[in-house]
């Protein structure tokens, strides 16, 4: 997934800290924080942009040598980038790095979900509004607040963009630590949360690291449908739901389709199993609240869509991002998982001469699953 963060180029950075001389770094520290929650950021911290993240990119290299990321080949191509702010963005001394929870109140439980297989599971994240959207305008925002109060001072937002770190650098920045599932996890928030950054030229004081406080659970590792965790902190994409439903573009390889189940679009169960997870907060943003019934549908009903329902009903929707071929792609995998039953049957063979040959291949894996012709 990407969007564009949004630069604003003023004058250098030594200009601005001259100009800026009076600034009460303390003041400005505190105000920043509080603005940030008054906007609807849960959490907020703050990194010096110089740290040291070589050991983080020598892993980050082992792991793309070892073809992890699959063909997201973009995570190869920024090189020092991406550990190394002030190589992205000149003159970047830190980085405010802010989350928000997503969970909306009155969701359909997931394990139902999940236990009834003639039902769509749409990771938790995705039944809302579009996060890339929301986000980038509140960090906007808090950095219009900034604005106000600084004269001049360079900054770029970004917000699951670019080649940043985000982890790292909210792990730096004491909003948690990386979970053995190797997403961010706060004691306060568990992992249902987004997260966003401002880069900055601005001398702010910095927050303190978290410690790890997985112990030796490996509960995210054991329950993974497909065993994509290898290992603790180290994920192969190339077997995760998320990347197979999402990023991947192509076939999905057919030993891992049974094991795809009914999750359709991203898979939560290394975060639902997660104990720190009892504390993840139910978020009060209209913006994440379901749509369209998304929390509890049932894949005949998606899969019947025509390509226009698809763009009208998940218009500001992250599902859009993968297309109408992968959404169909996708269902198709969870309708040959499914309960056999007269209504799966029937919508399968009414889209075995799709157009598209990615459709096509897996209706026609989805009918055999149910030992029905596919042609």
């Amino acid at each position: 997934m990407v969007c564009y963060g949004i630069i604003v180029m003023m004058n250098t950075m030594q200009e601005n800290i001259s100009n800026n001389s009076s600034i009460n770094l303390v003041s400005l520290t505190s105000e920043i924080k509080t603005w940030s929650r008054e906007l609807g950021f849960q959490g907020i911290g703050i990194s010096d942009a110089n740290t040291d993240l070589s050991r983080v990119e020598t892993g980050l290299r082992k792991w793309l040598n070892m073809g992890y990321h699959g063909s997201m080949h973009y995570m190869a191509k920024h090189g020092a980038r991406r550990s190394h702010p002030a190589k992205l963005i000149p003159g970047t001394l830190r980085v405010i790095s802010v989350s928000m929870n997503y969970i909306s109140p009155k969701v359909k439980d997931s394990w139902e979900v999940m236990q009834e297989n003639d039902k769509a599971f749409i990771s938790r994240y995705a039944l809302g509004r579009d996060y890339h959207k929301v986000l980038r305008s509140r960090l906007q925002k808090l950095a219009d607040k900034i604005a106000v109060k600084v004269d001049q001072f360079n900054y770029r937002v970004f917000t699951d963009s670019a080649p940043v770190m985000e982890i790292e650098w909210a792990q730096r920045a004491g909003l948690g630590w990386r979970g053995k599932h190797t997403l961010l996890l706060s004691r306060e928030a568990g992992s249902m949360f987004f997260l966003g950054e401002i880069y900055t030229d601005l001398p702010l004081l910095v927050d303190k690291s978290i410690d790890n406080h997985c112990g030796t659970c490996t509960k995210c590792i054991d329950i993974c449908p497909t065993q994509a965790i290898i290992e603790p902190y180290r994920l192969d994409a190339r077997r995760c739901i998320s990347y197979l439903t999402i990023e991947h573009k192509g076939s999905i390889p057919e030993p891992l389709r049974p094991l795809i189940g009914n999750r359709v679009y991203g898979c939560d169960d290394c975060q639902l199993i997660c104990p720190w997870n009892k504390y993840a907060a139910i978020s009060d943003e209209n913006d994440f609240k379901v749509r369209n019934g998304l929390d509890d549908a049932s894949l005949v009903e998606l899969f019947s869509w025509n390509k226009e329902e698809f763009d009208t009903k998940l218009a500001g929707s992250p599902i859009r991002r993968i297309g109408y071929e992968q959404w169909l792609r996708n269902l198709a995998v969870g309708l040959g998982n499914a309960s056999p039953s007269k209504n799966i049957s029937s919508a399968l063979q009414a889209r075995h001469n799709d157009n598209s040959s990615l459709v096509r291949e897996h209706v026609g894996w989805a009918l055999r699953q149910h030992d029905q012709p596919d042609s």
